[in-house]
């Protein structure tokens, strides 16, 4: 359980922050691409000496000629903000079992090793400074399981860190140093951004510490399910980049050094398909994760699947139901004792509306109960062998 202290931090961090935002990897991940964009600028040594063009200005002794690269500008104004996060884990280790067996052990004696039953683990990952009292954020999967957690800041300096919560559903976690007057990023829109943006990322790829890279924005919004990744509830960002091991939880930012991401995940054997989660809903996760130390998710309890043209011809074989025209969600199985069921609902269920918004897809309905606070109601509209059926959920709270 959190603090009250750490309670009243949230709120100084959170009114900062509006000043300033496949396959997971364990030890994170990088963004790669390397573009650059070059300006000239013509900087002259007195106020005196004439405006030269580039050409010119090369072979003047009074002035320079120096290009201008917007990713030095980032790096030099975010650089100090991101960490390395180094992990360590005890785990069981599984021995054989005639390695236990006192026939075996007297009869080979010394010849069987001595393998100790534990092992320690250790990972690293990145992370970004968003509170100048040392709050982090970084990926759940970064630290899940740690029994010791420290901090690698750019100056050198090693603390060590106590995670205040983490959520596994949309992999987010946020740990804490004890240290004063650090260096902080700035957060962005994330619900803003545009395919096409320029993308670039600082970490700790492969254990090369303090690396940057950069990219594009190739993508938005692309549902876990998409990427393979179904058991979290998120949309992610994609990029064009080159992703490596040891990045993961370290800042995706934008052209003017705001953070718009955190890298996440790859597709393995894919090139350039890099994914990061969207700082907005980052956020939202690790302001509960510092005022209370975990995250309520909504909750209805169905297991659900759009309605392709597929399942349509199926329906129409097997139950003789037409919905040729009709797009929404077919309700494929209702969890005992949810929320769904005690409000009714059925599996072969069709909802063709949620909150009075029509539905064509799973992952708008997943959205939609996704924003909605535990205890409120929602409406649905249905289809139910052939019929239309209007009924009330009260959603619930995601079982741990």
């Amino acid at each position: 359980m959190v603090s009250s202290k750490y309670k009243q931090k949230s709120s100084r961090w959170k009114k900062a922050s509006t000043s300033l935002s496949l396959v997971f990897l364990g030890g994170g991940i990088a963004l790669g691409g390397n573009y650059l964009i070059n300006s000239p600028q013509i900087i002259a040594s007195t106020p005196e000496a004439p405006i030269l063009k580039p050409s010119e200005a090369k072979s003047s002794g009074n002035v320079a000629f120096v290009p201008q690269n917007f990713v030095t500008d980032v790096v030099n104004q975010v650089g100090e903000t991101v960490v390395r996060i180094n992990a360590s884990r005890t785990v069981e280790r599984r021995l054989p079992q005639a390695f236990n067996d006192p026939f075996f052990r007297d009869f080979f004696g010394s010849q069987i090793p001595n393998i100790p039953n534990k092992q320690v683990q250790q990972g690293t990952g990145s992370g970004f400074i968003v509170s100048s009292d040392g709050l982090i954020l970084t990926n759940a999967h970064v630290i899940d399981g740690a029994d010791q957690v420290t901090v690698t800041l750019k100056d050198g300096r090693t603390l060590e860190g106590e995670v205040l919560g983490e959520d596994k559903l949309t992999d987010i976690a946020v740990v804490k140093i004890e240290s004063e007057s650090l260096p902080t990023i700035t957060f962005a829109d994330s619900d803003a951004l545009q395919i096409g943006e320029w993308a670039i990322a600082i970490g700790n790829p492969l254990g090369l510490d303090n690396t940057v890279t950069t990219g594009i924005i190739s993508a938005t919004h692309r549902n876990s399910s998409e990427i393979g990744v179904g058991d979290k509830r998120l949309e992610f960002i994609q990029t064009d980049a080159a992703i490596n091991p040891g990045n993961s939880g370290g800042p995706l930012l934008n052209s003017r050094g705001e953070v718009i991401g955190i890298n996440t995940a790859i597709i393995r054997n894919a090139q350039g398909l890099g994914f990061a989660i969207p700082i907005n809903t980052a956020r939202d996760i690790a302001e509960q994760l510092i005022a209370k130390g975990k995250v309520d998710h909504a909750f209805l309890g169905i297991r659900m699947v759009s309605l392709t043209p597929e399942i349509k011809q199926e329906l129409k074989a097997r139950r003789n139901i037409d919905l040729a025209d009709t797009e929404g969600v077919l309700i494929v199985e209702v969890v005992p004792d949810s929320p769904a069921a005690k409000a009714g609902l059925r599996g072969g269920d069709v909802i063709v509306a949620i909150a009075d918004k029509n539905i064509s897809a799973a992952n708008q309905l997943q959205e939609i109960v996704a924003k909605t606070a535990p205890g409120d109601k929602l409406s649905l509209e249905l289809l139910r062998d052939n019929r239309d059926i209007e009924m009330t959920v009260e959603v619930g709270v995601l079982p741990n």
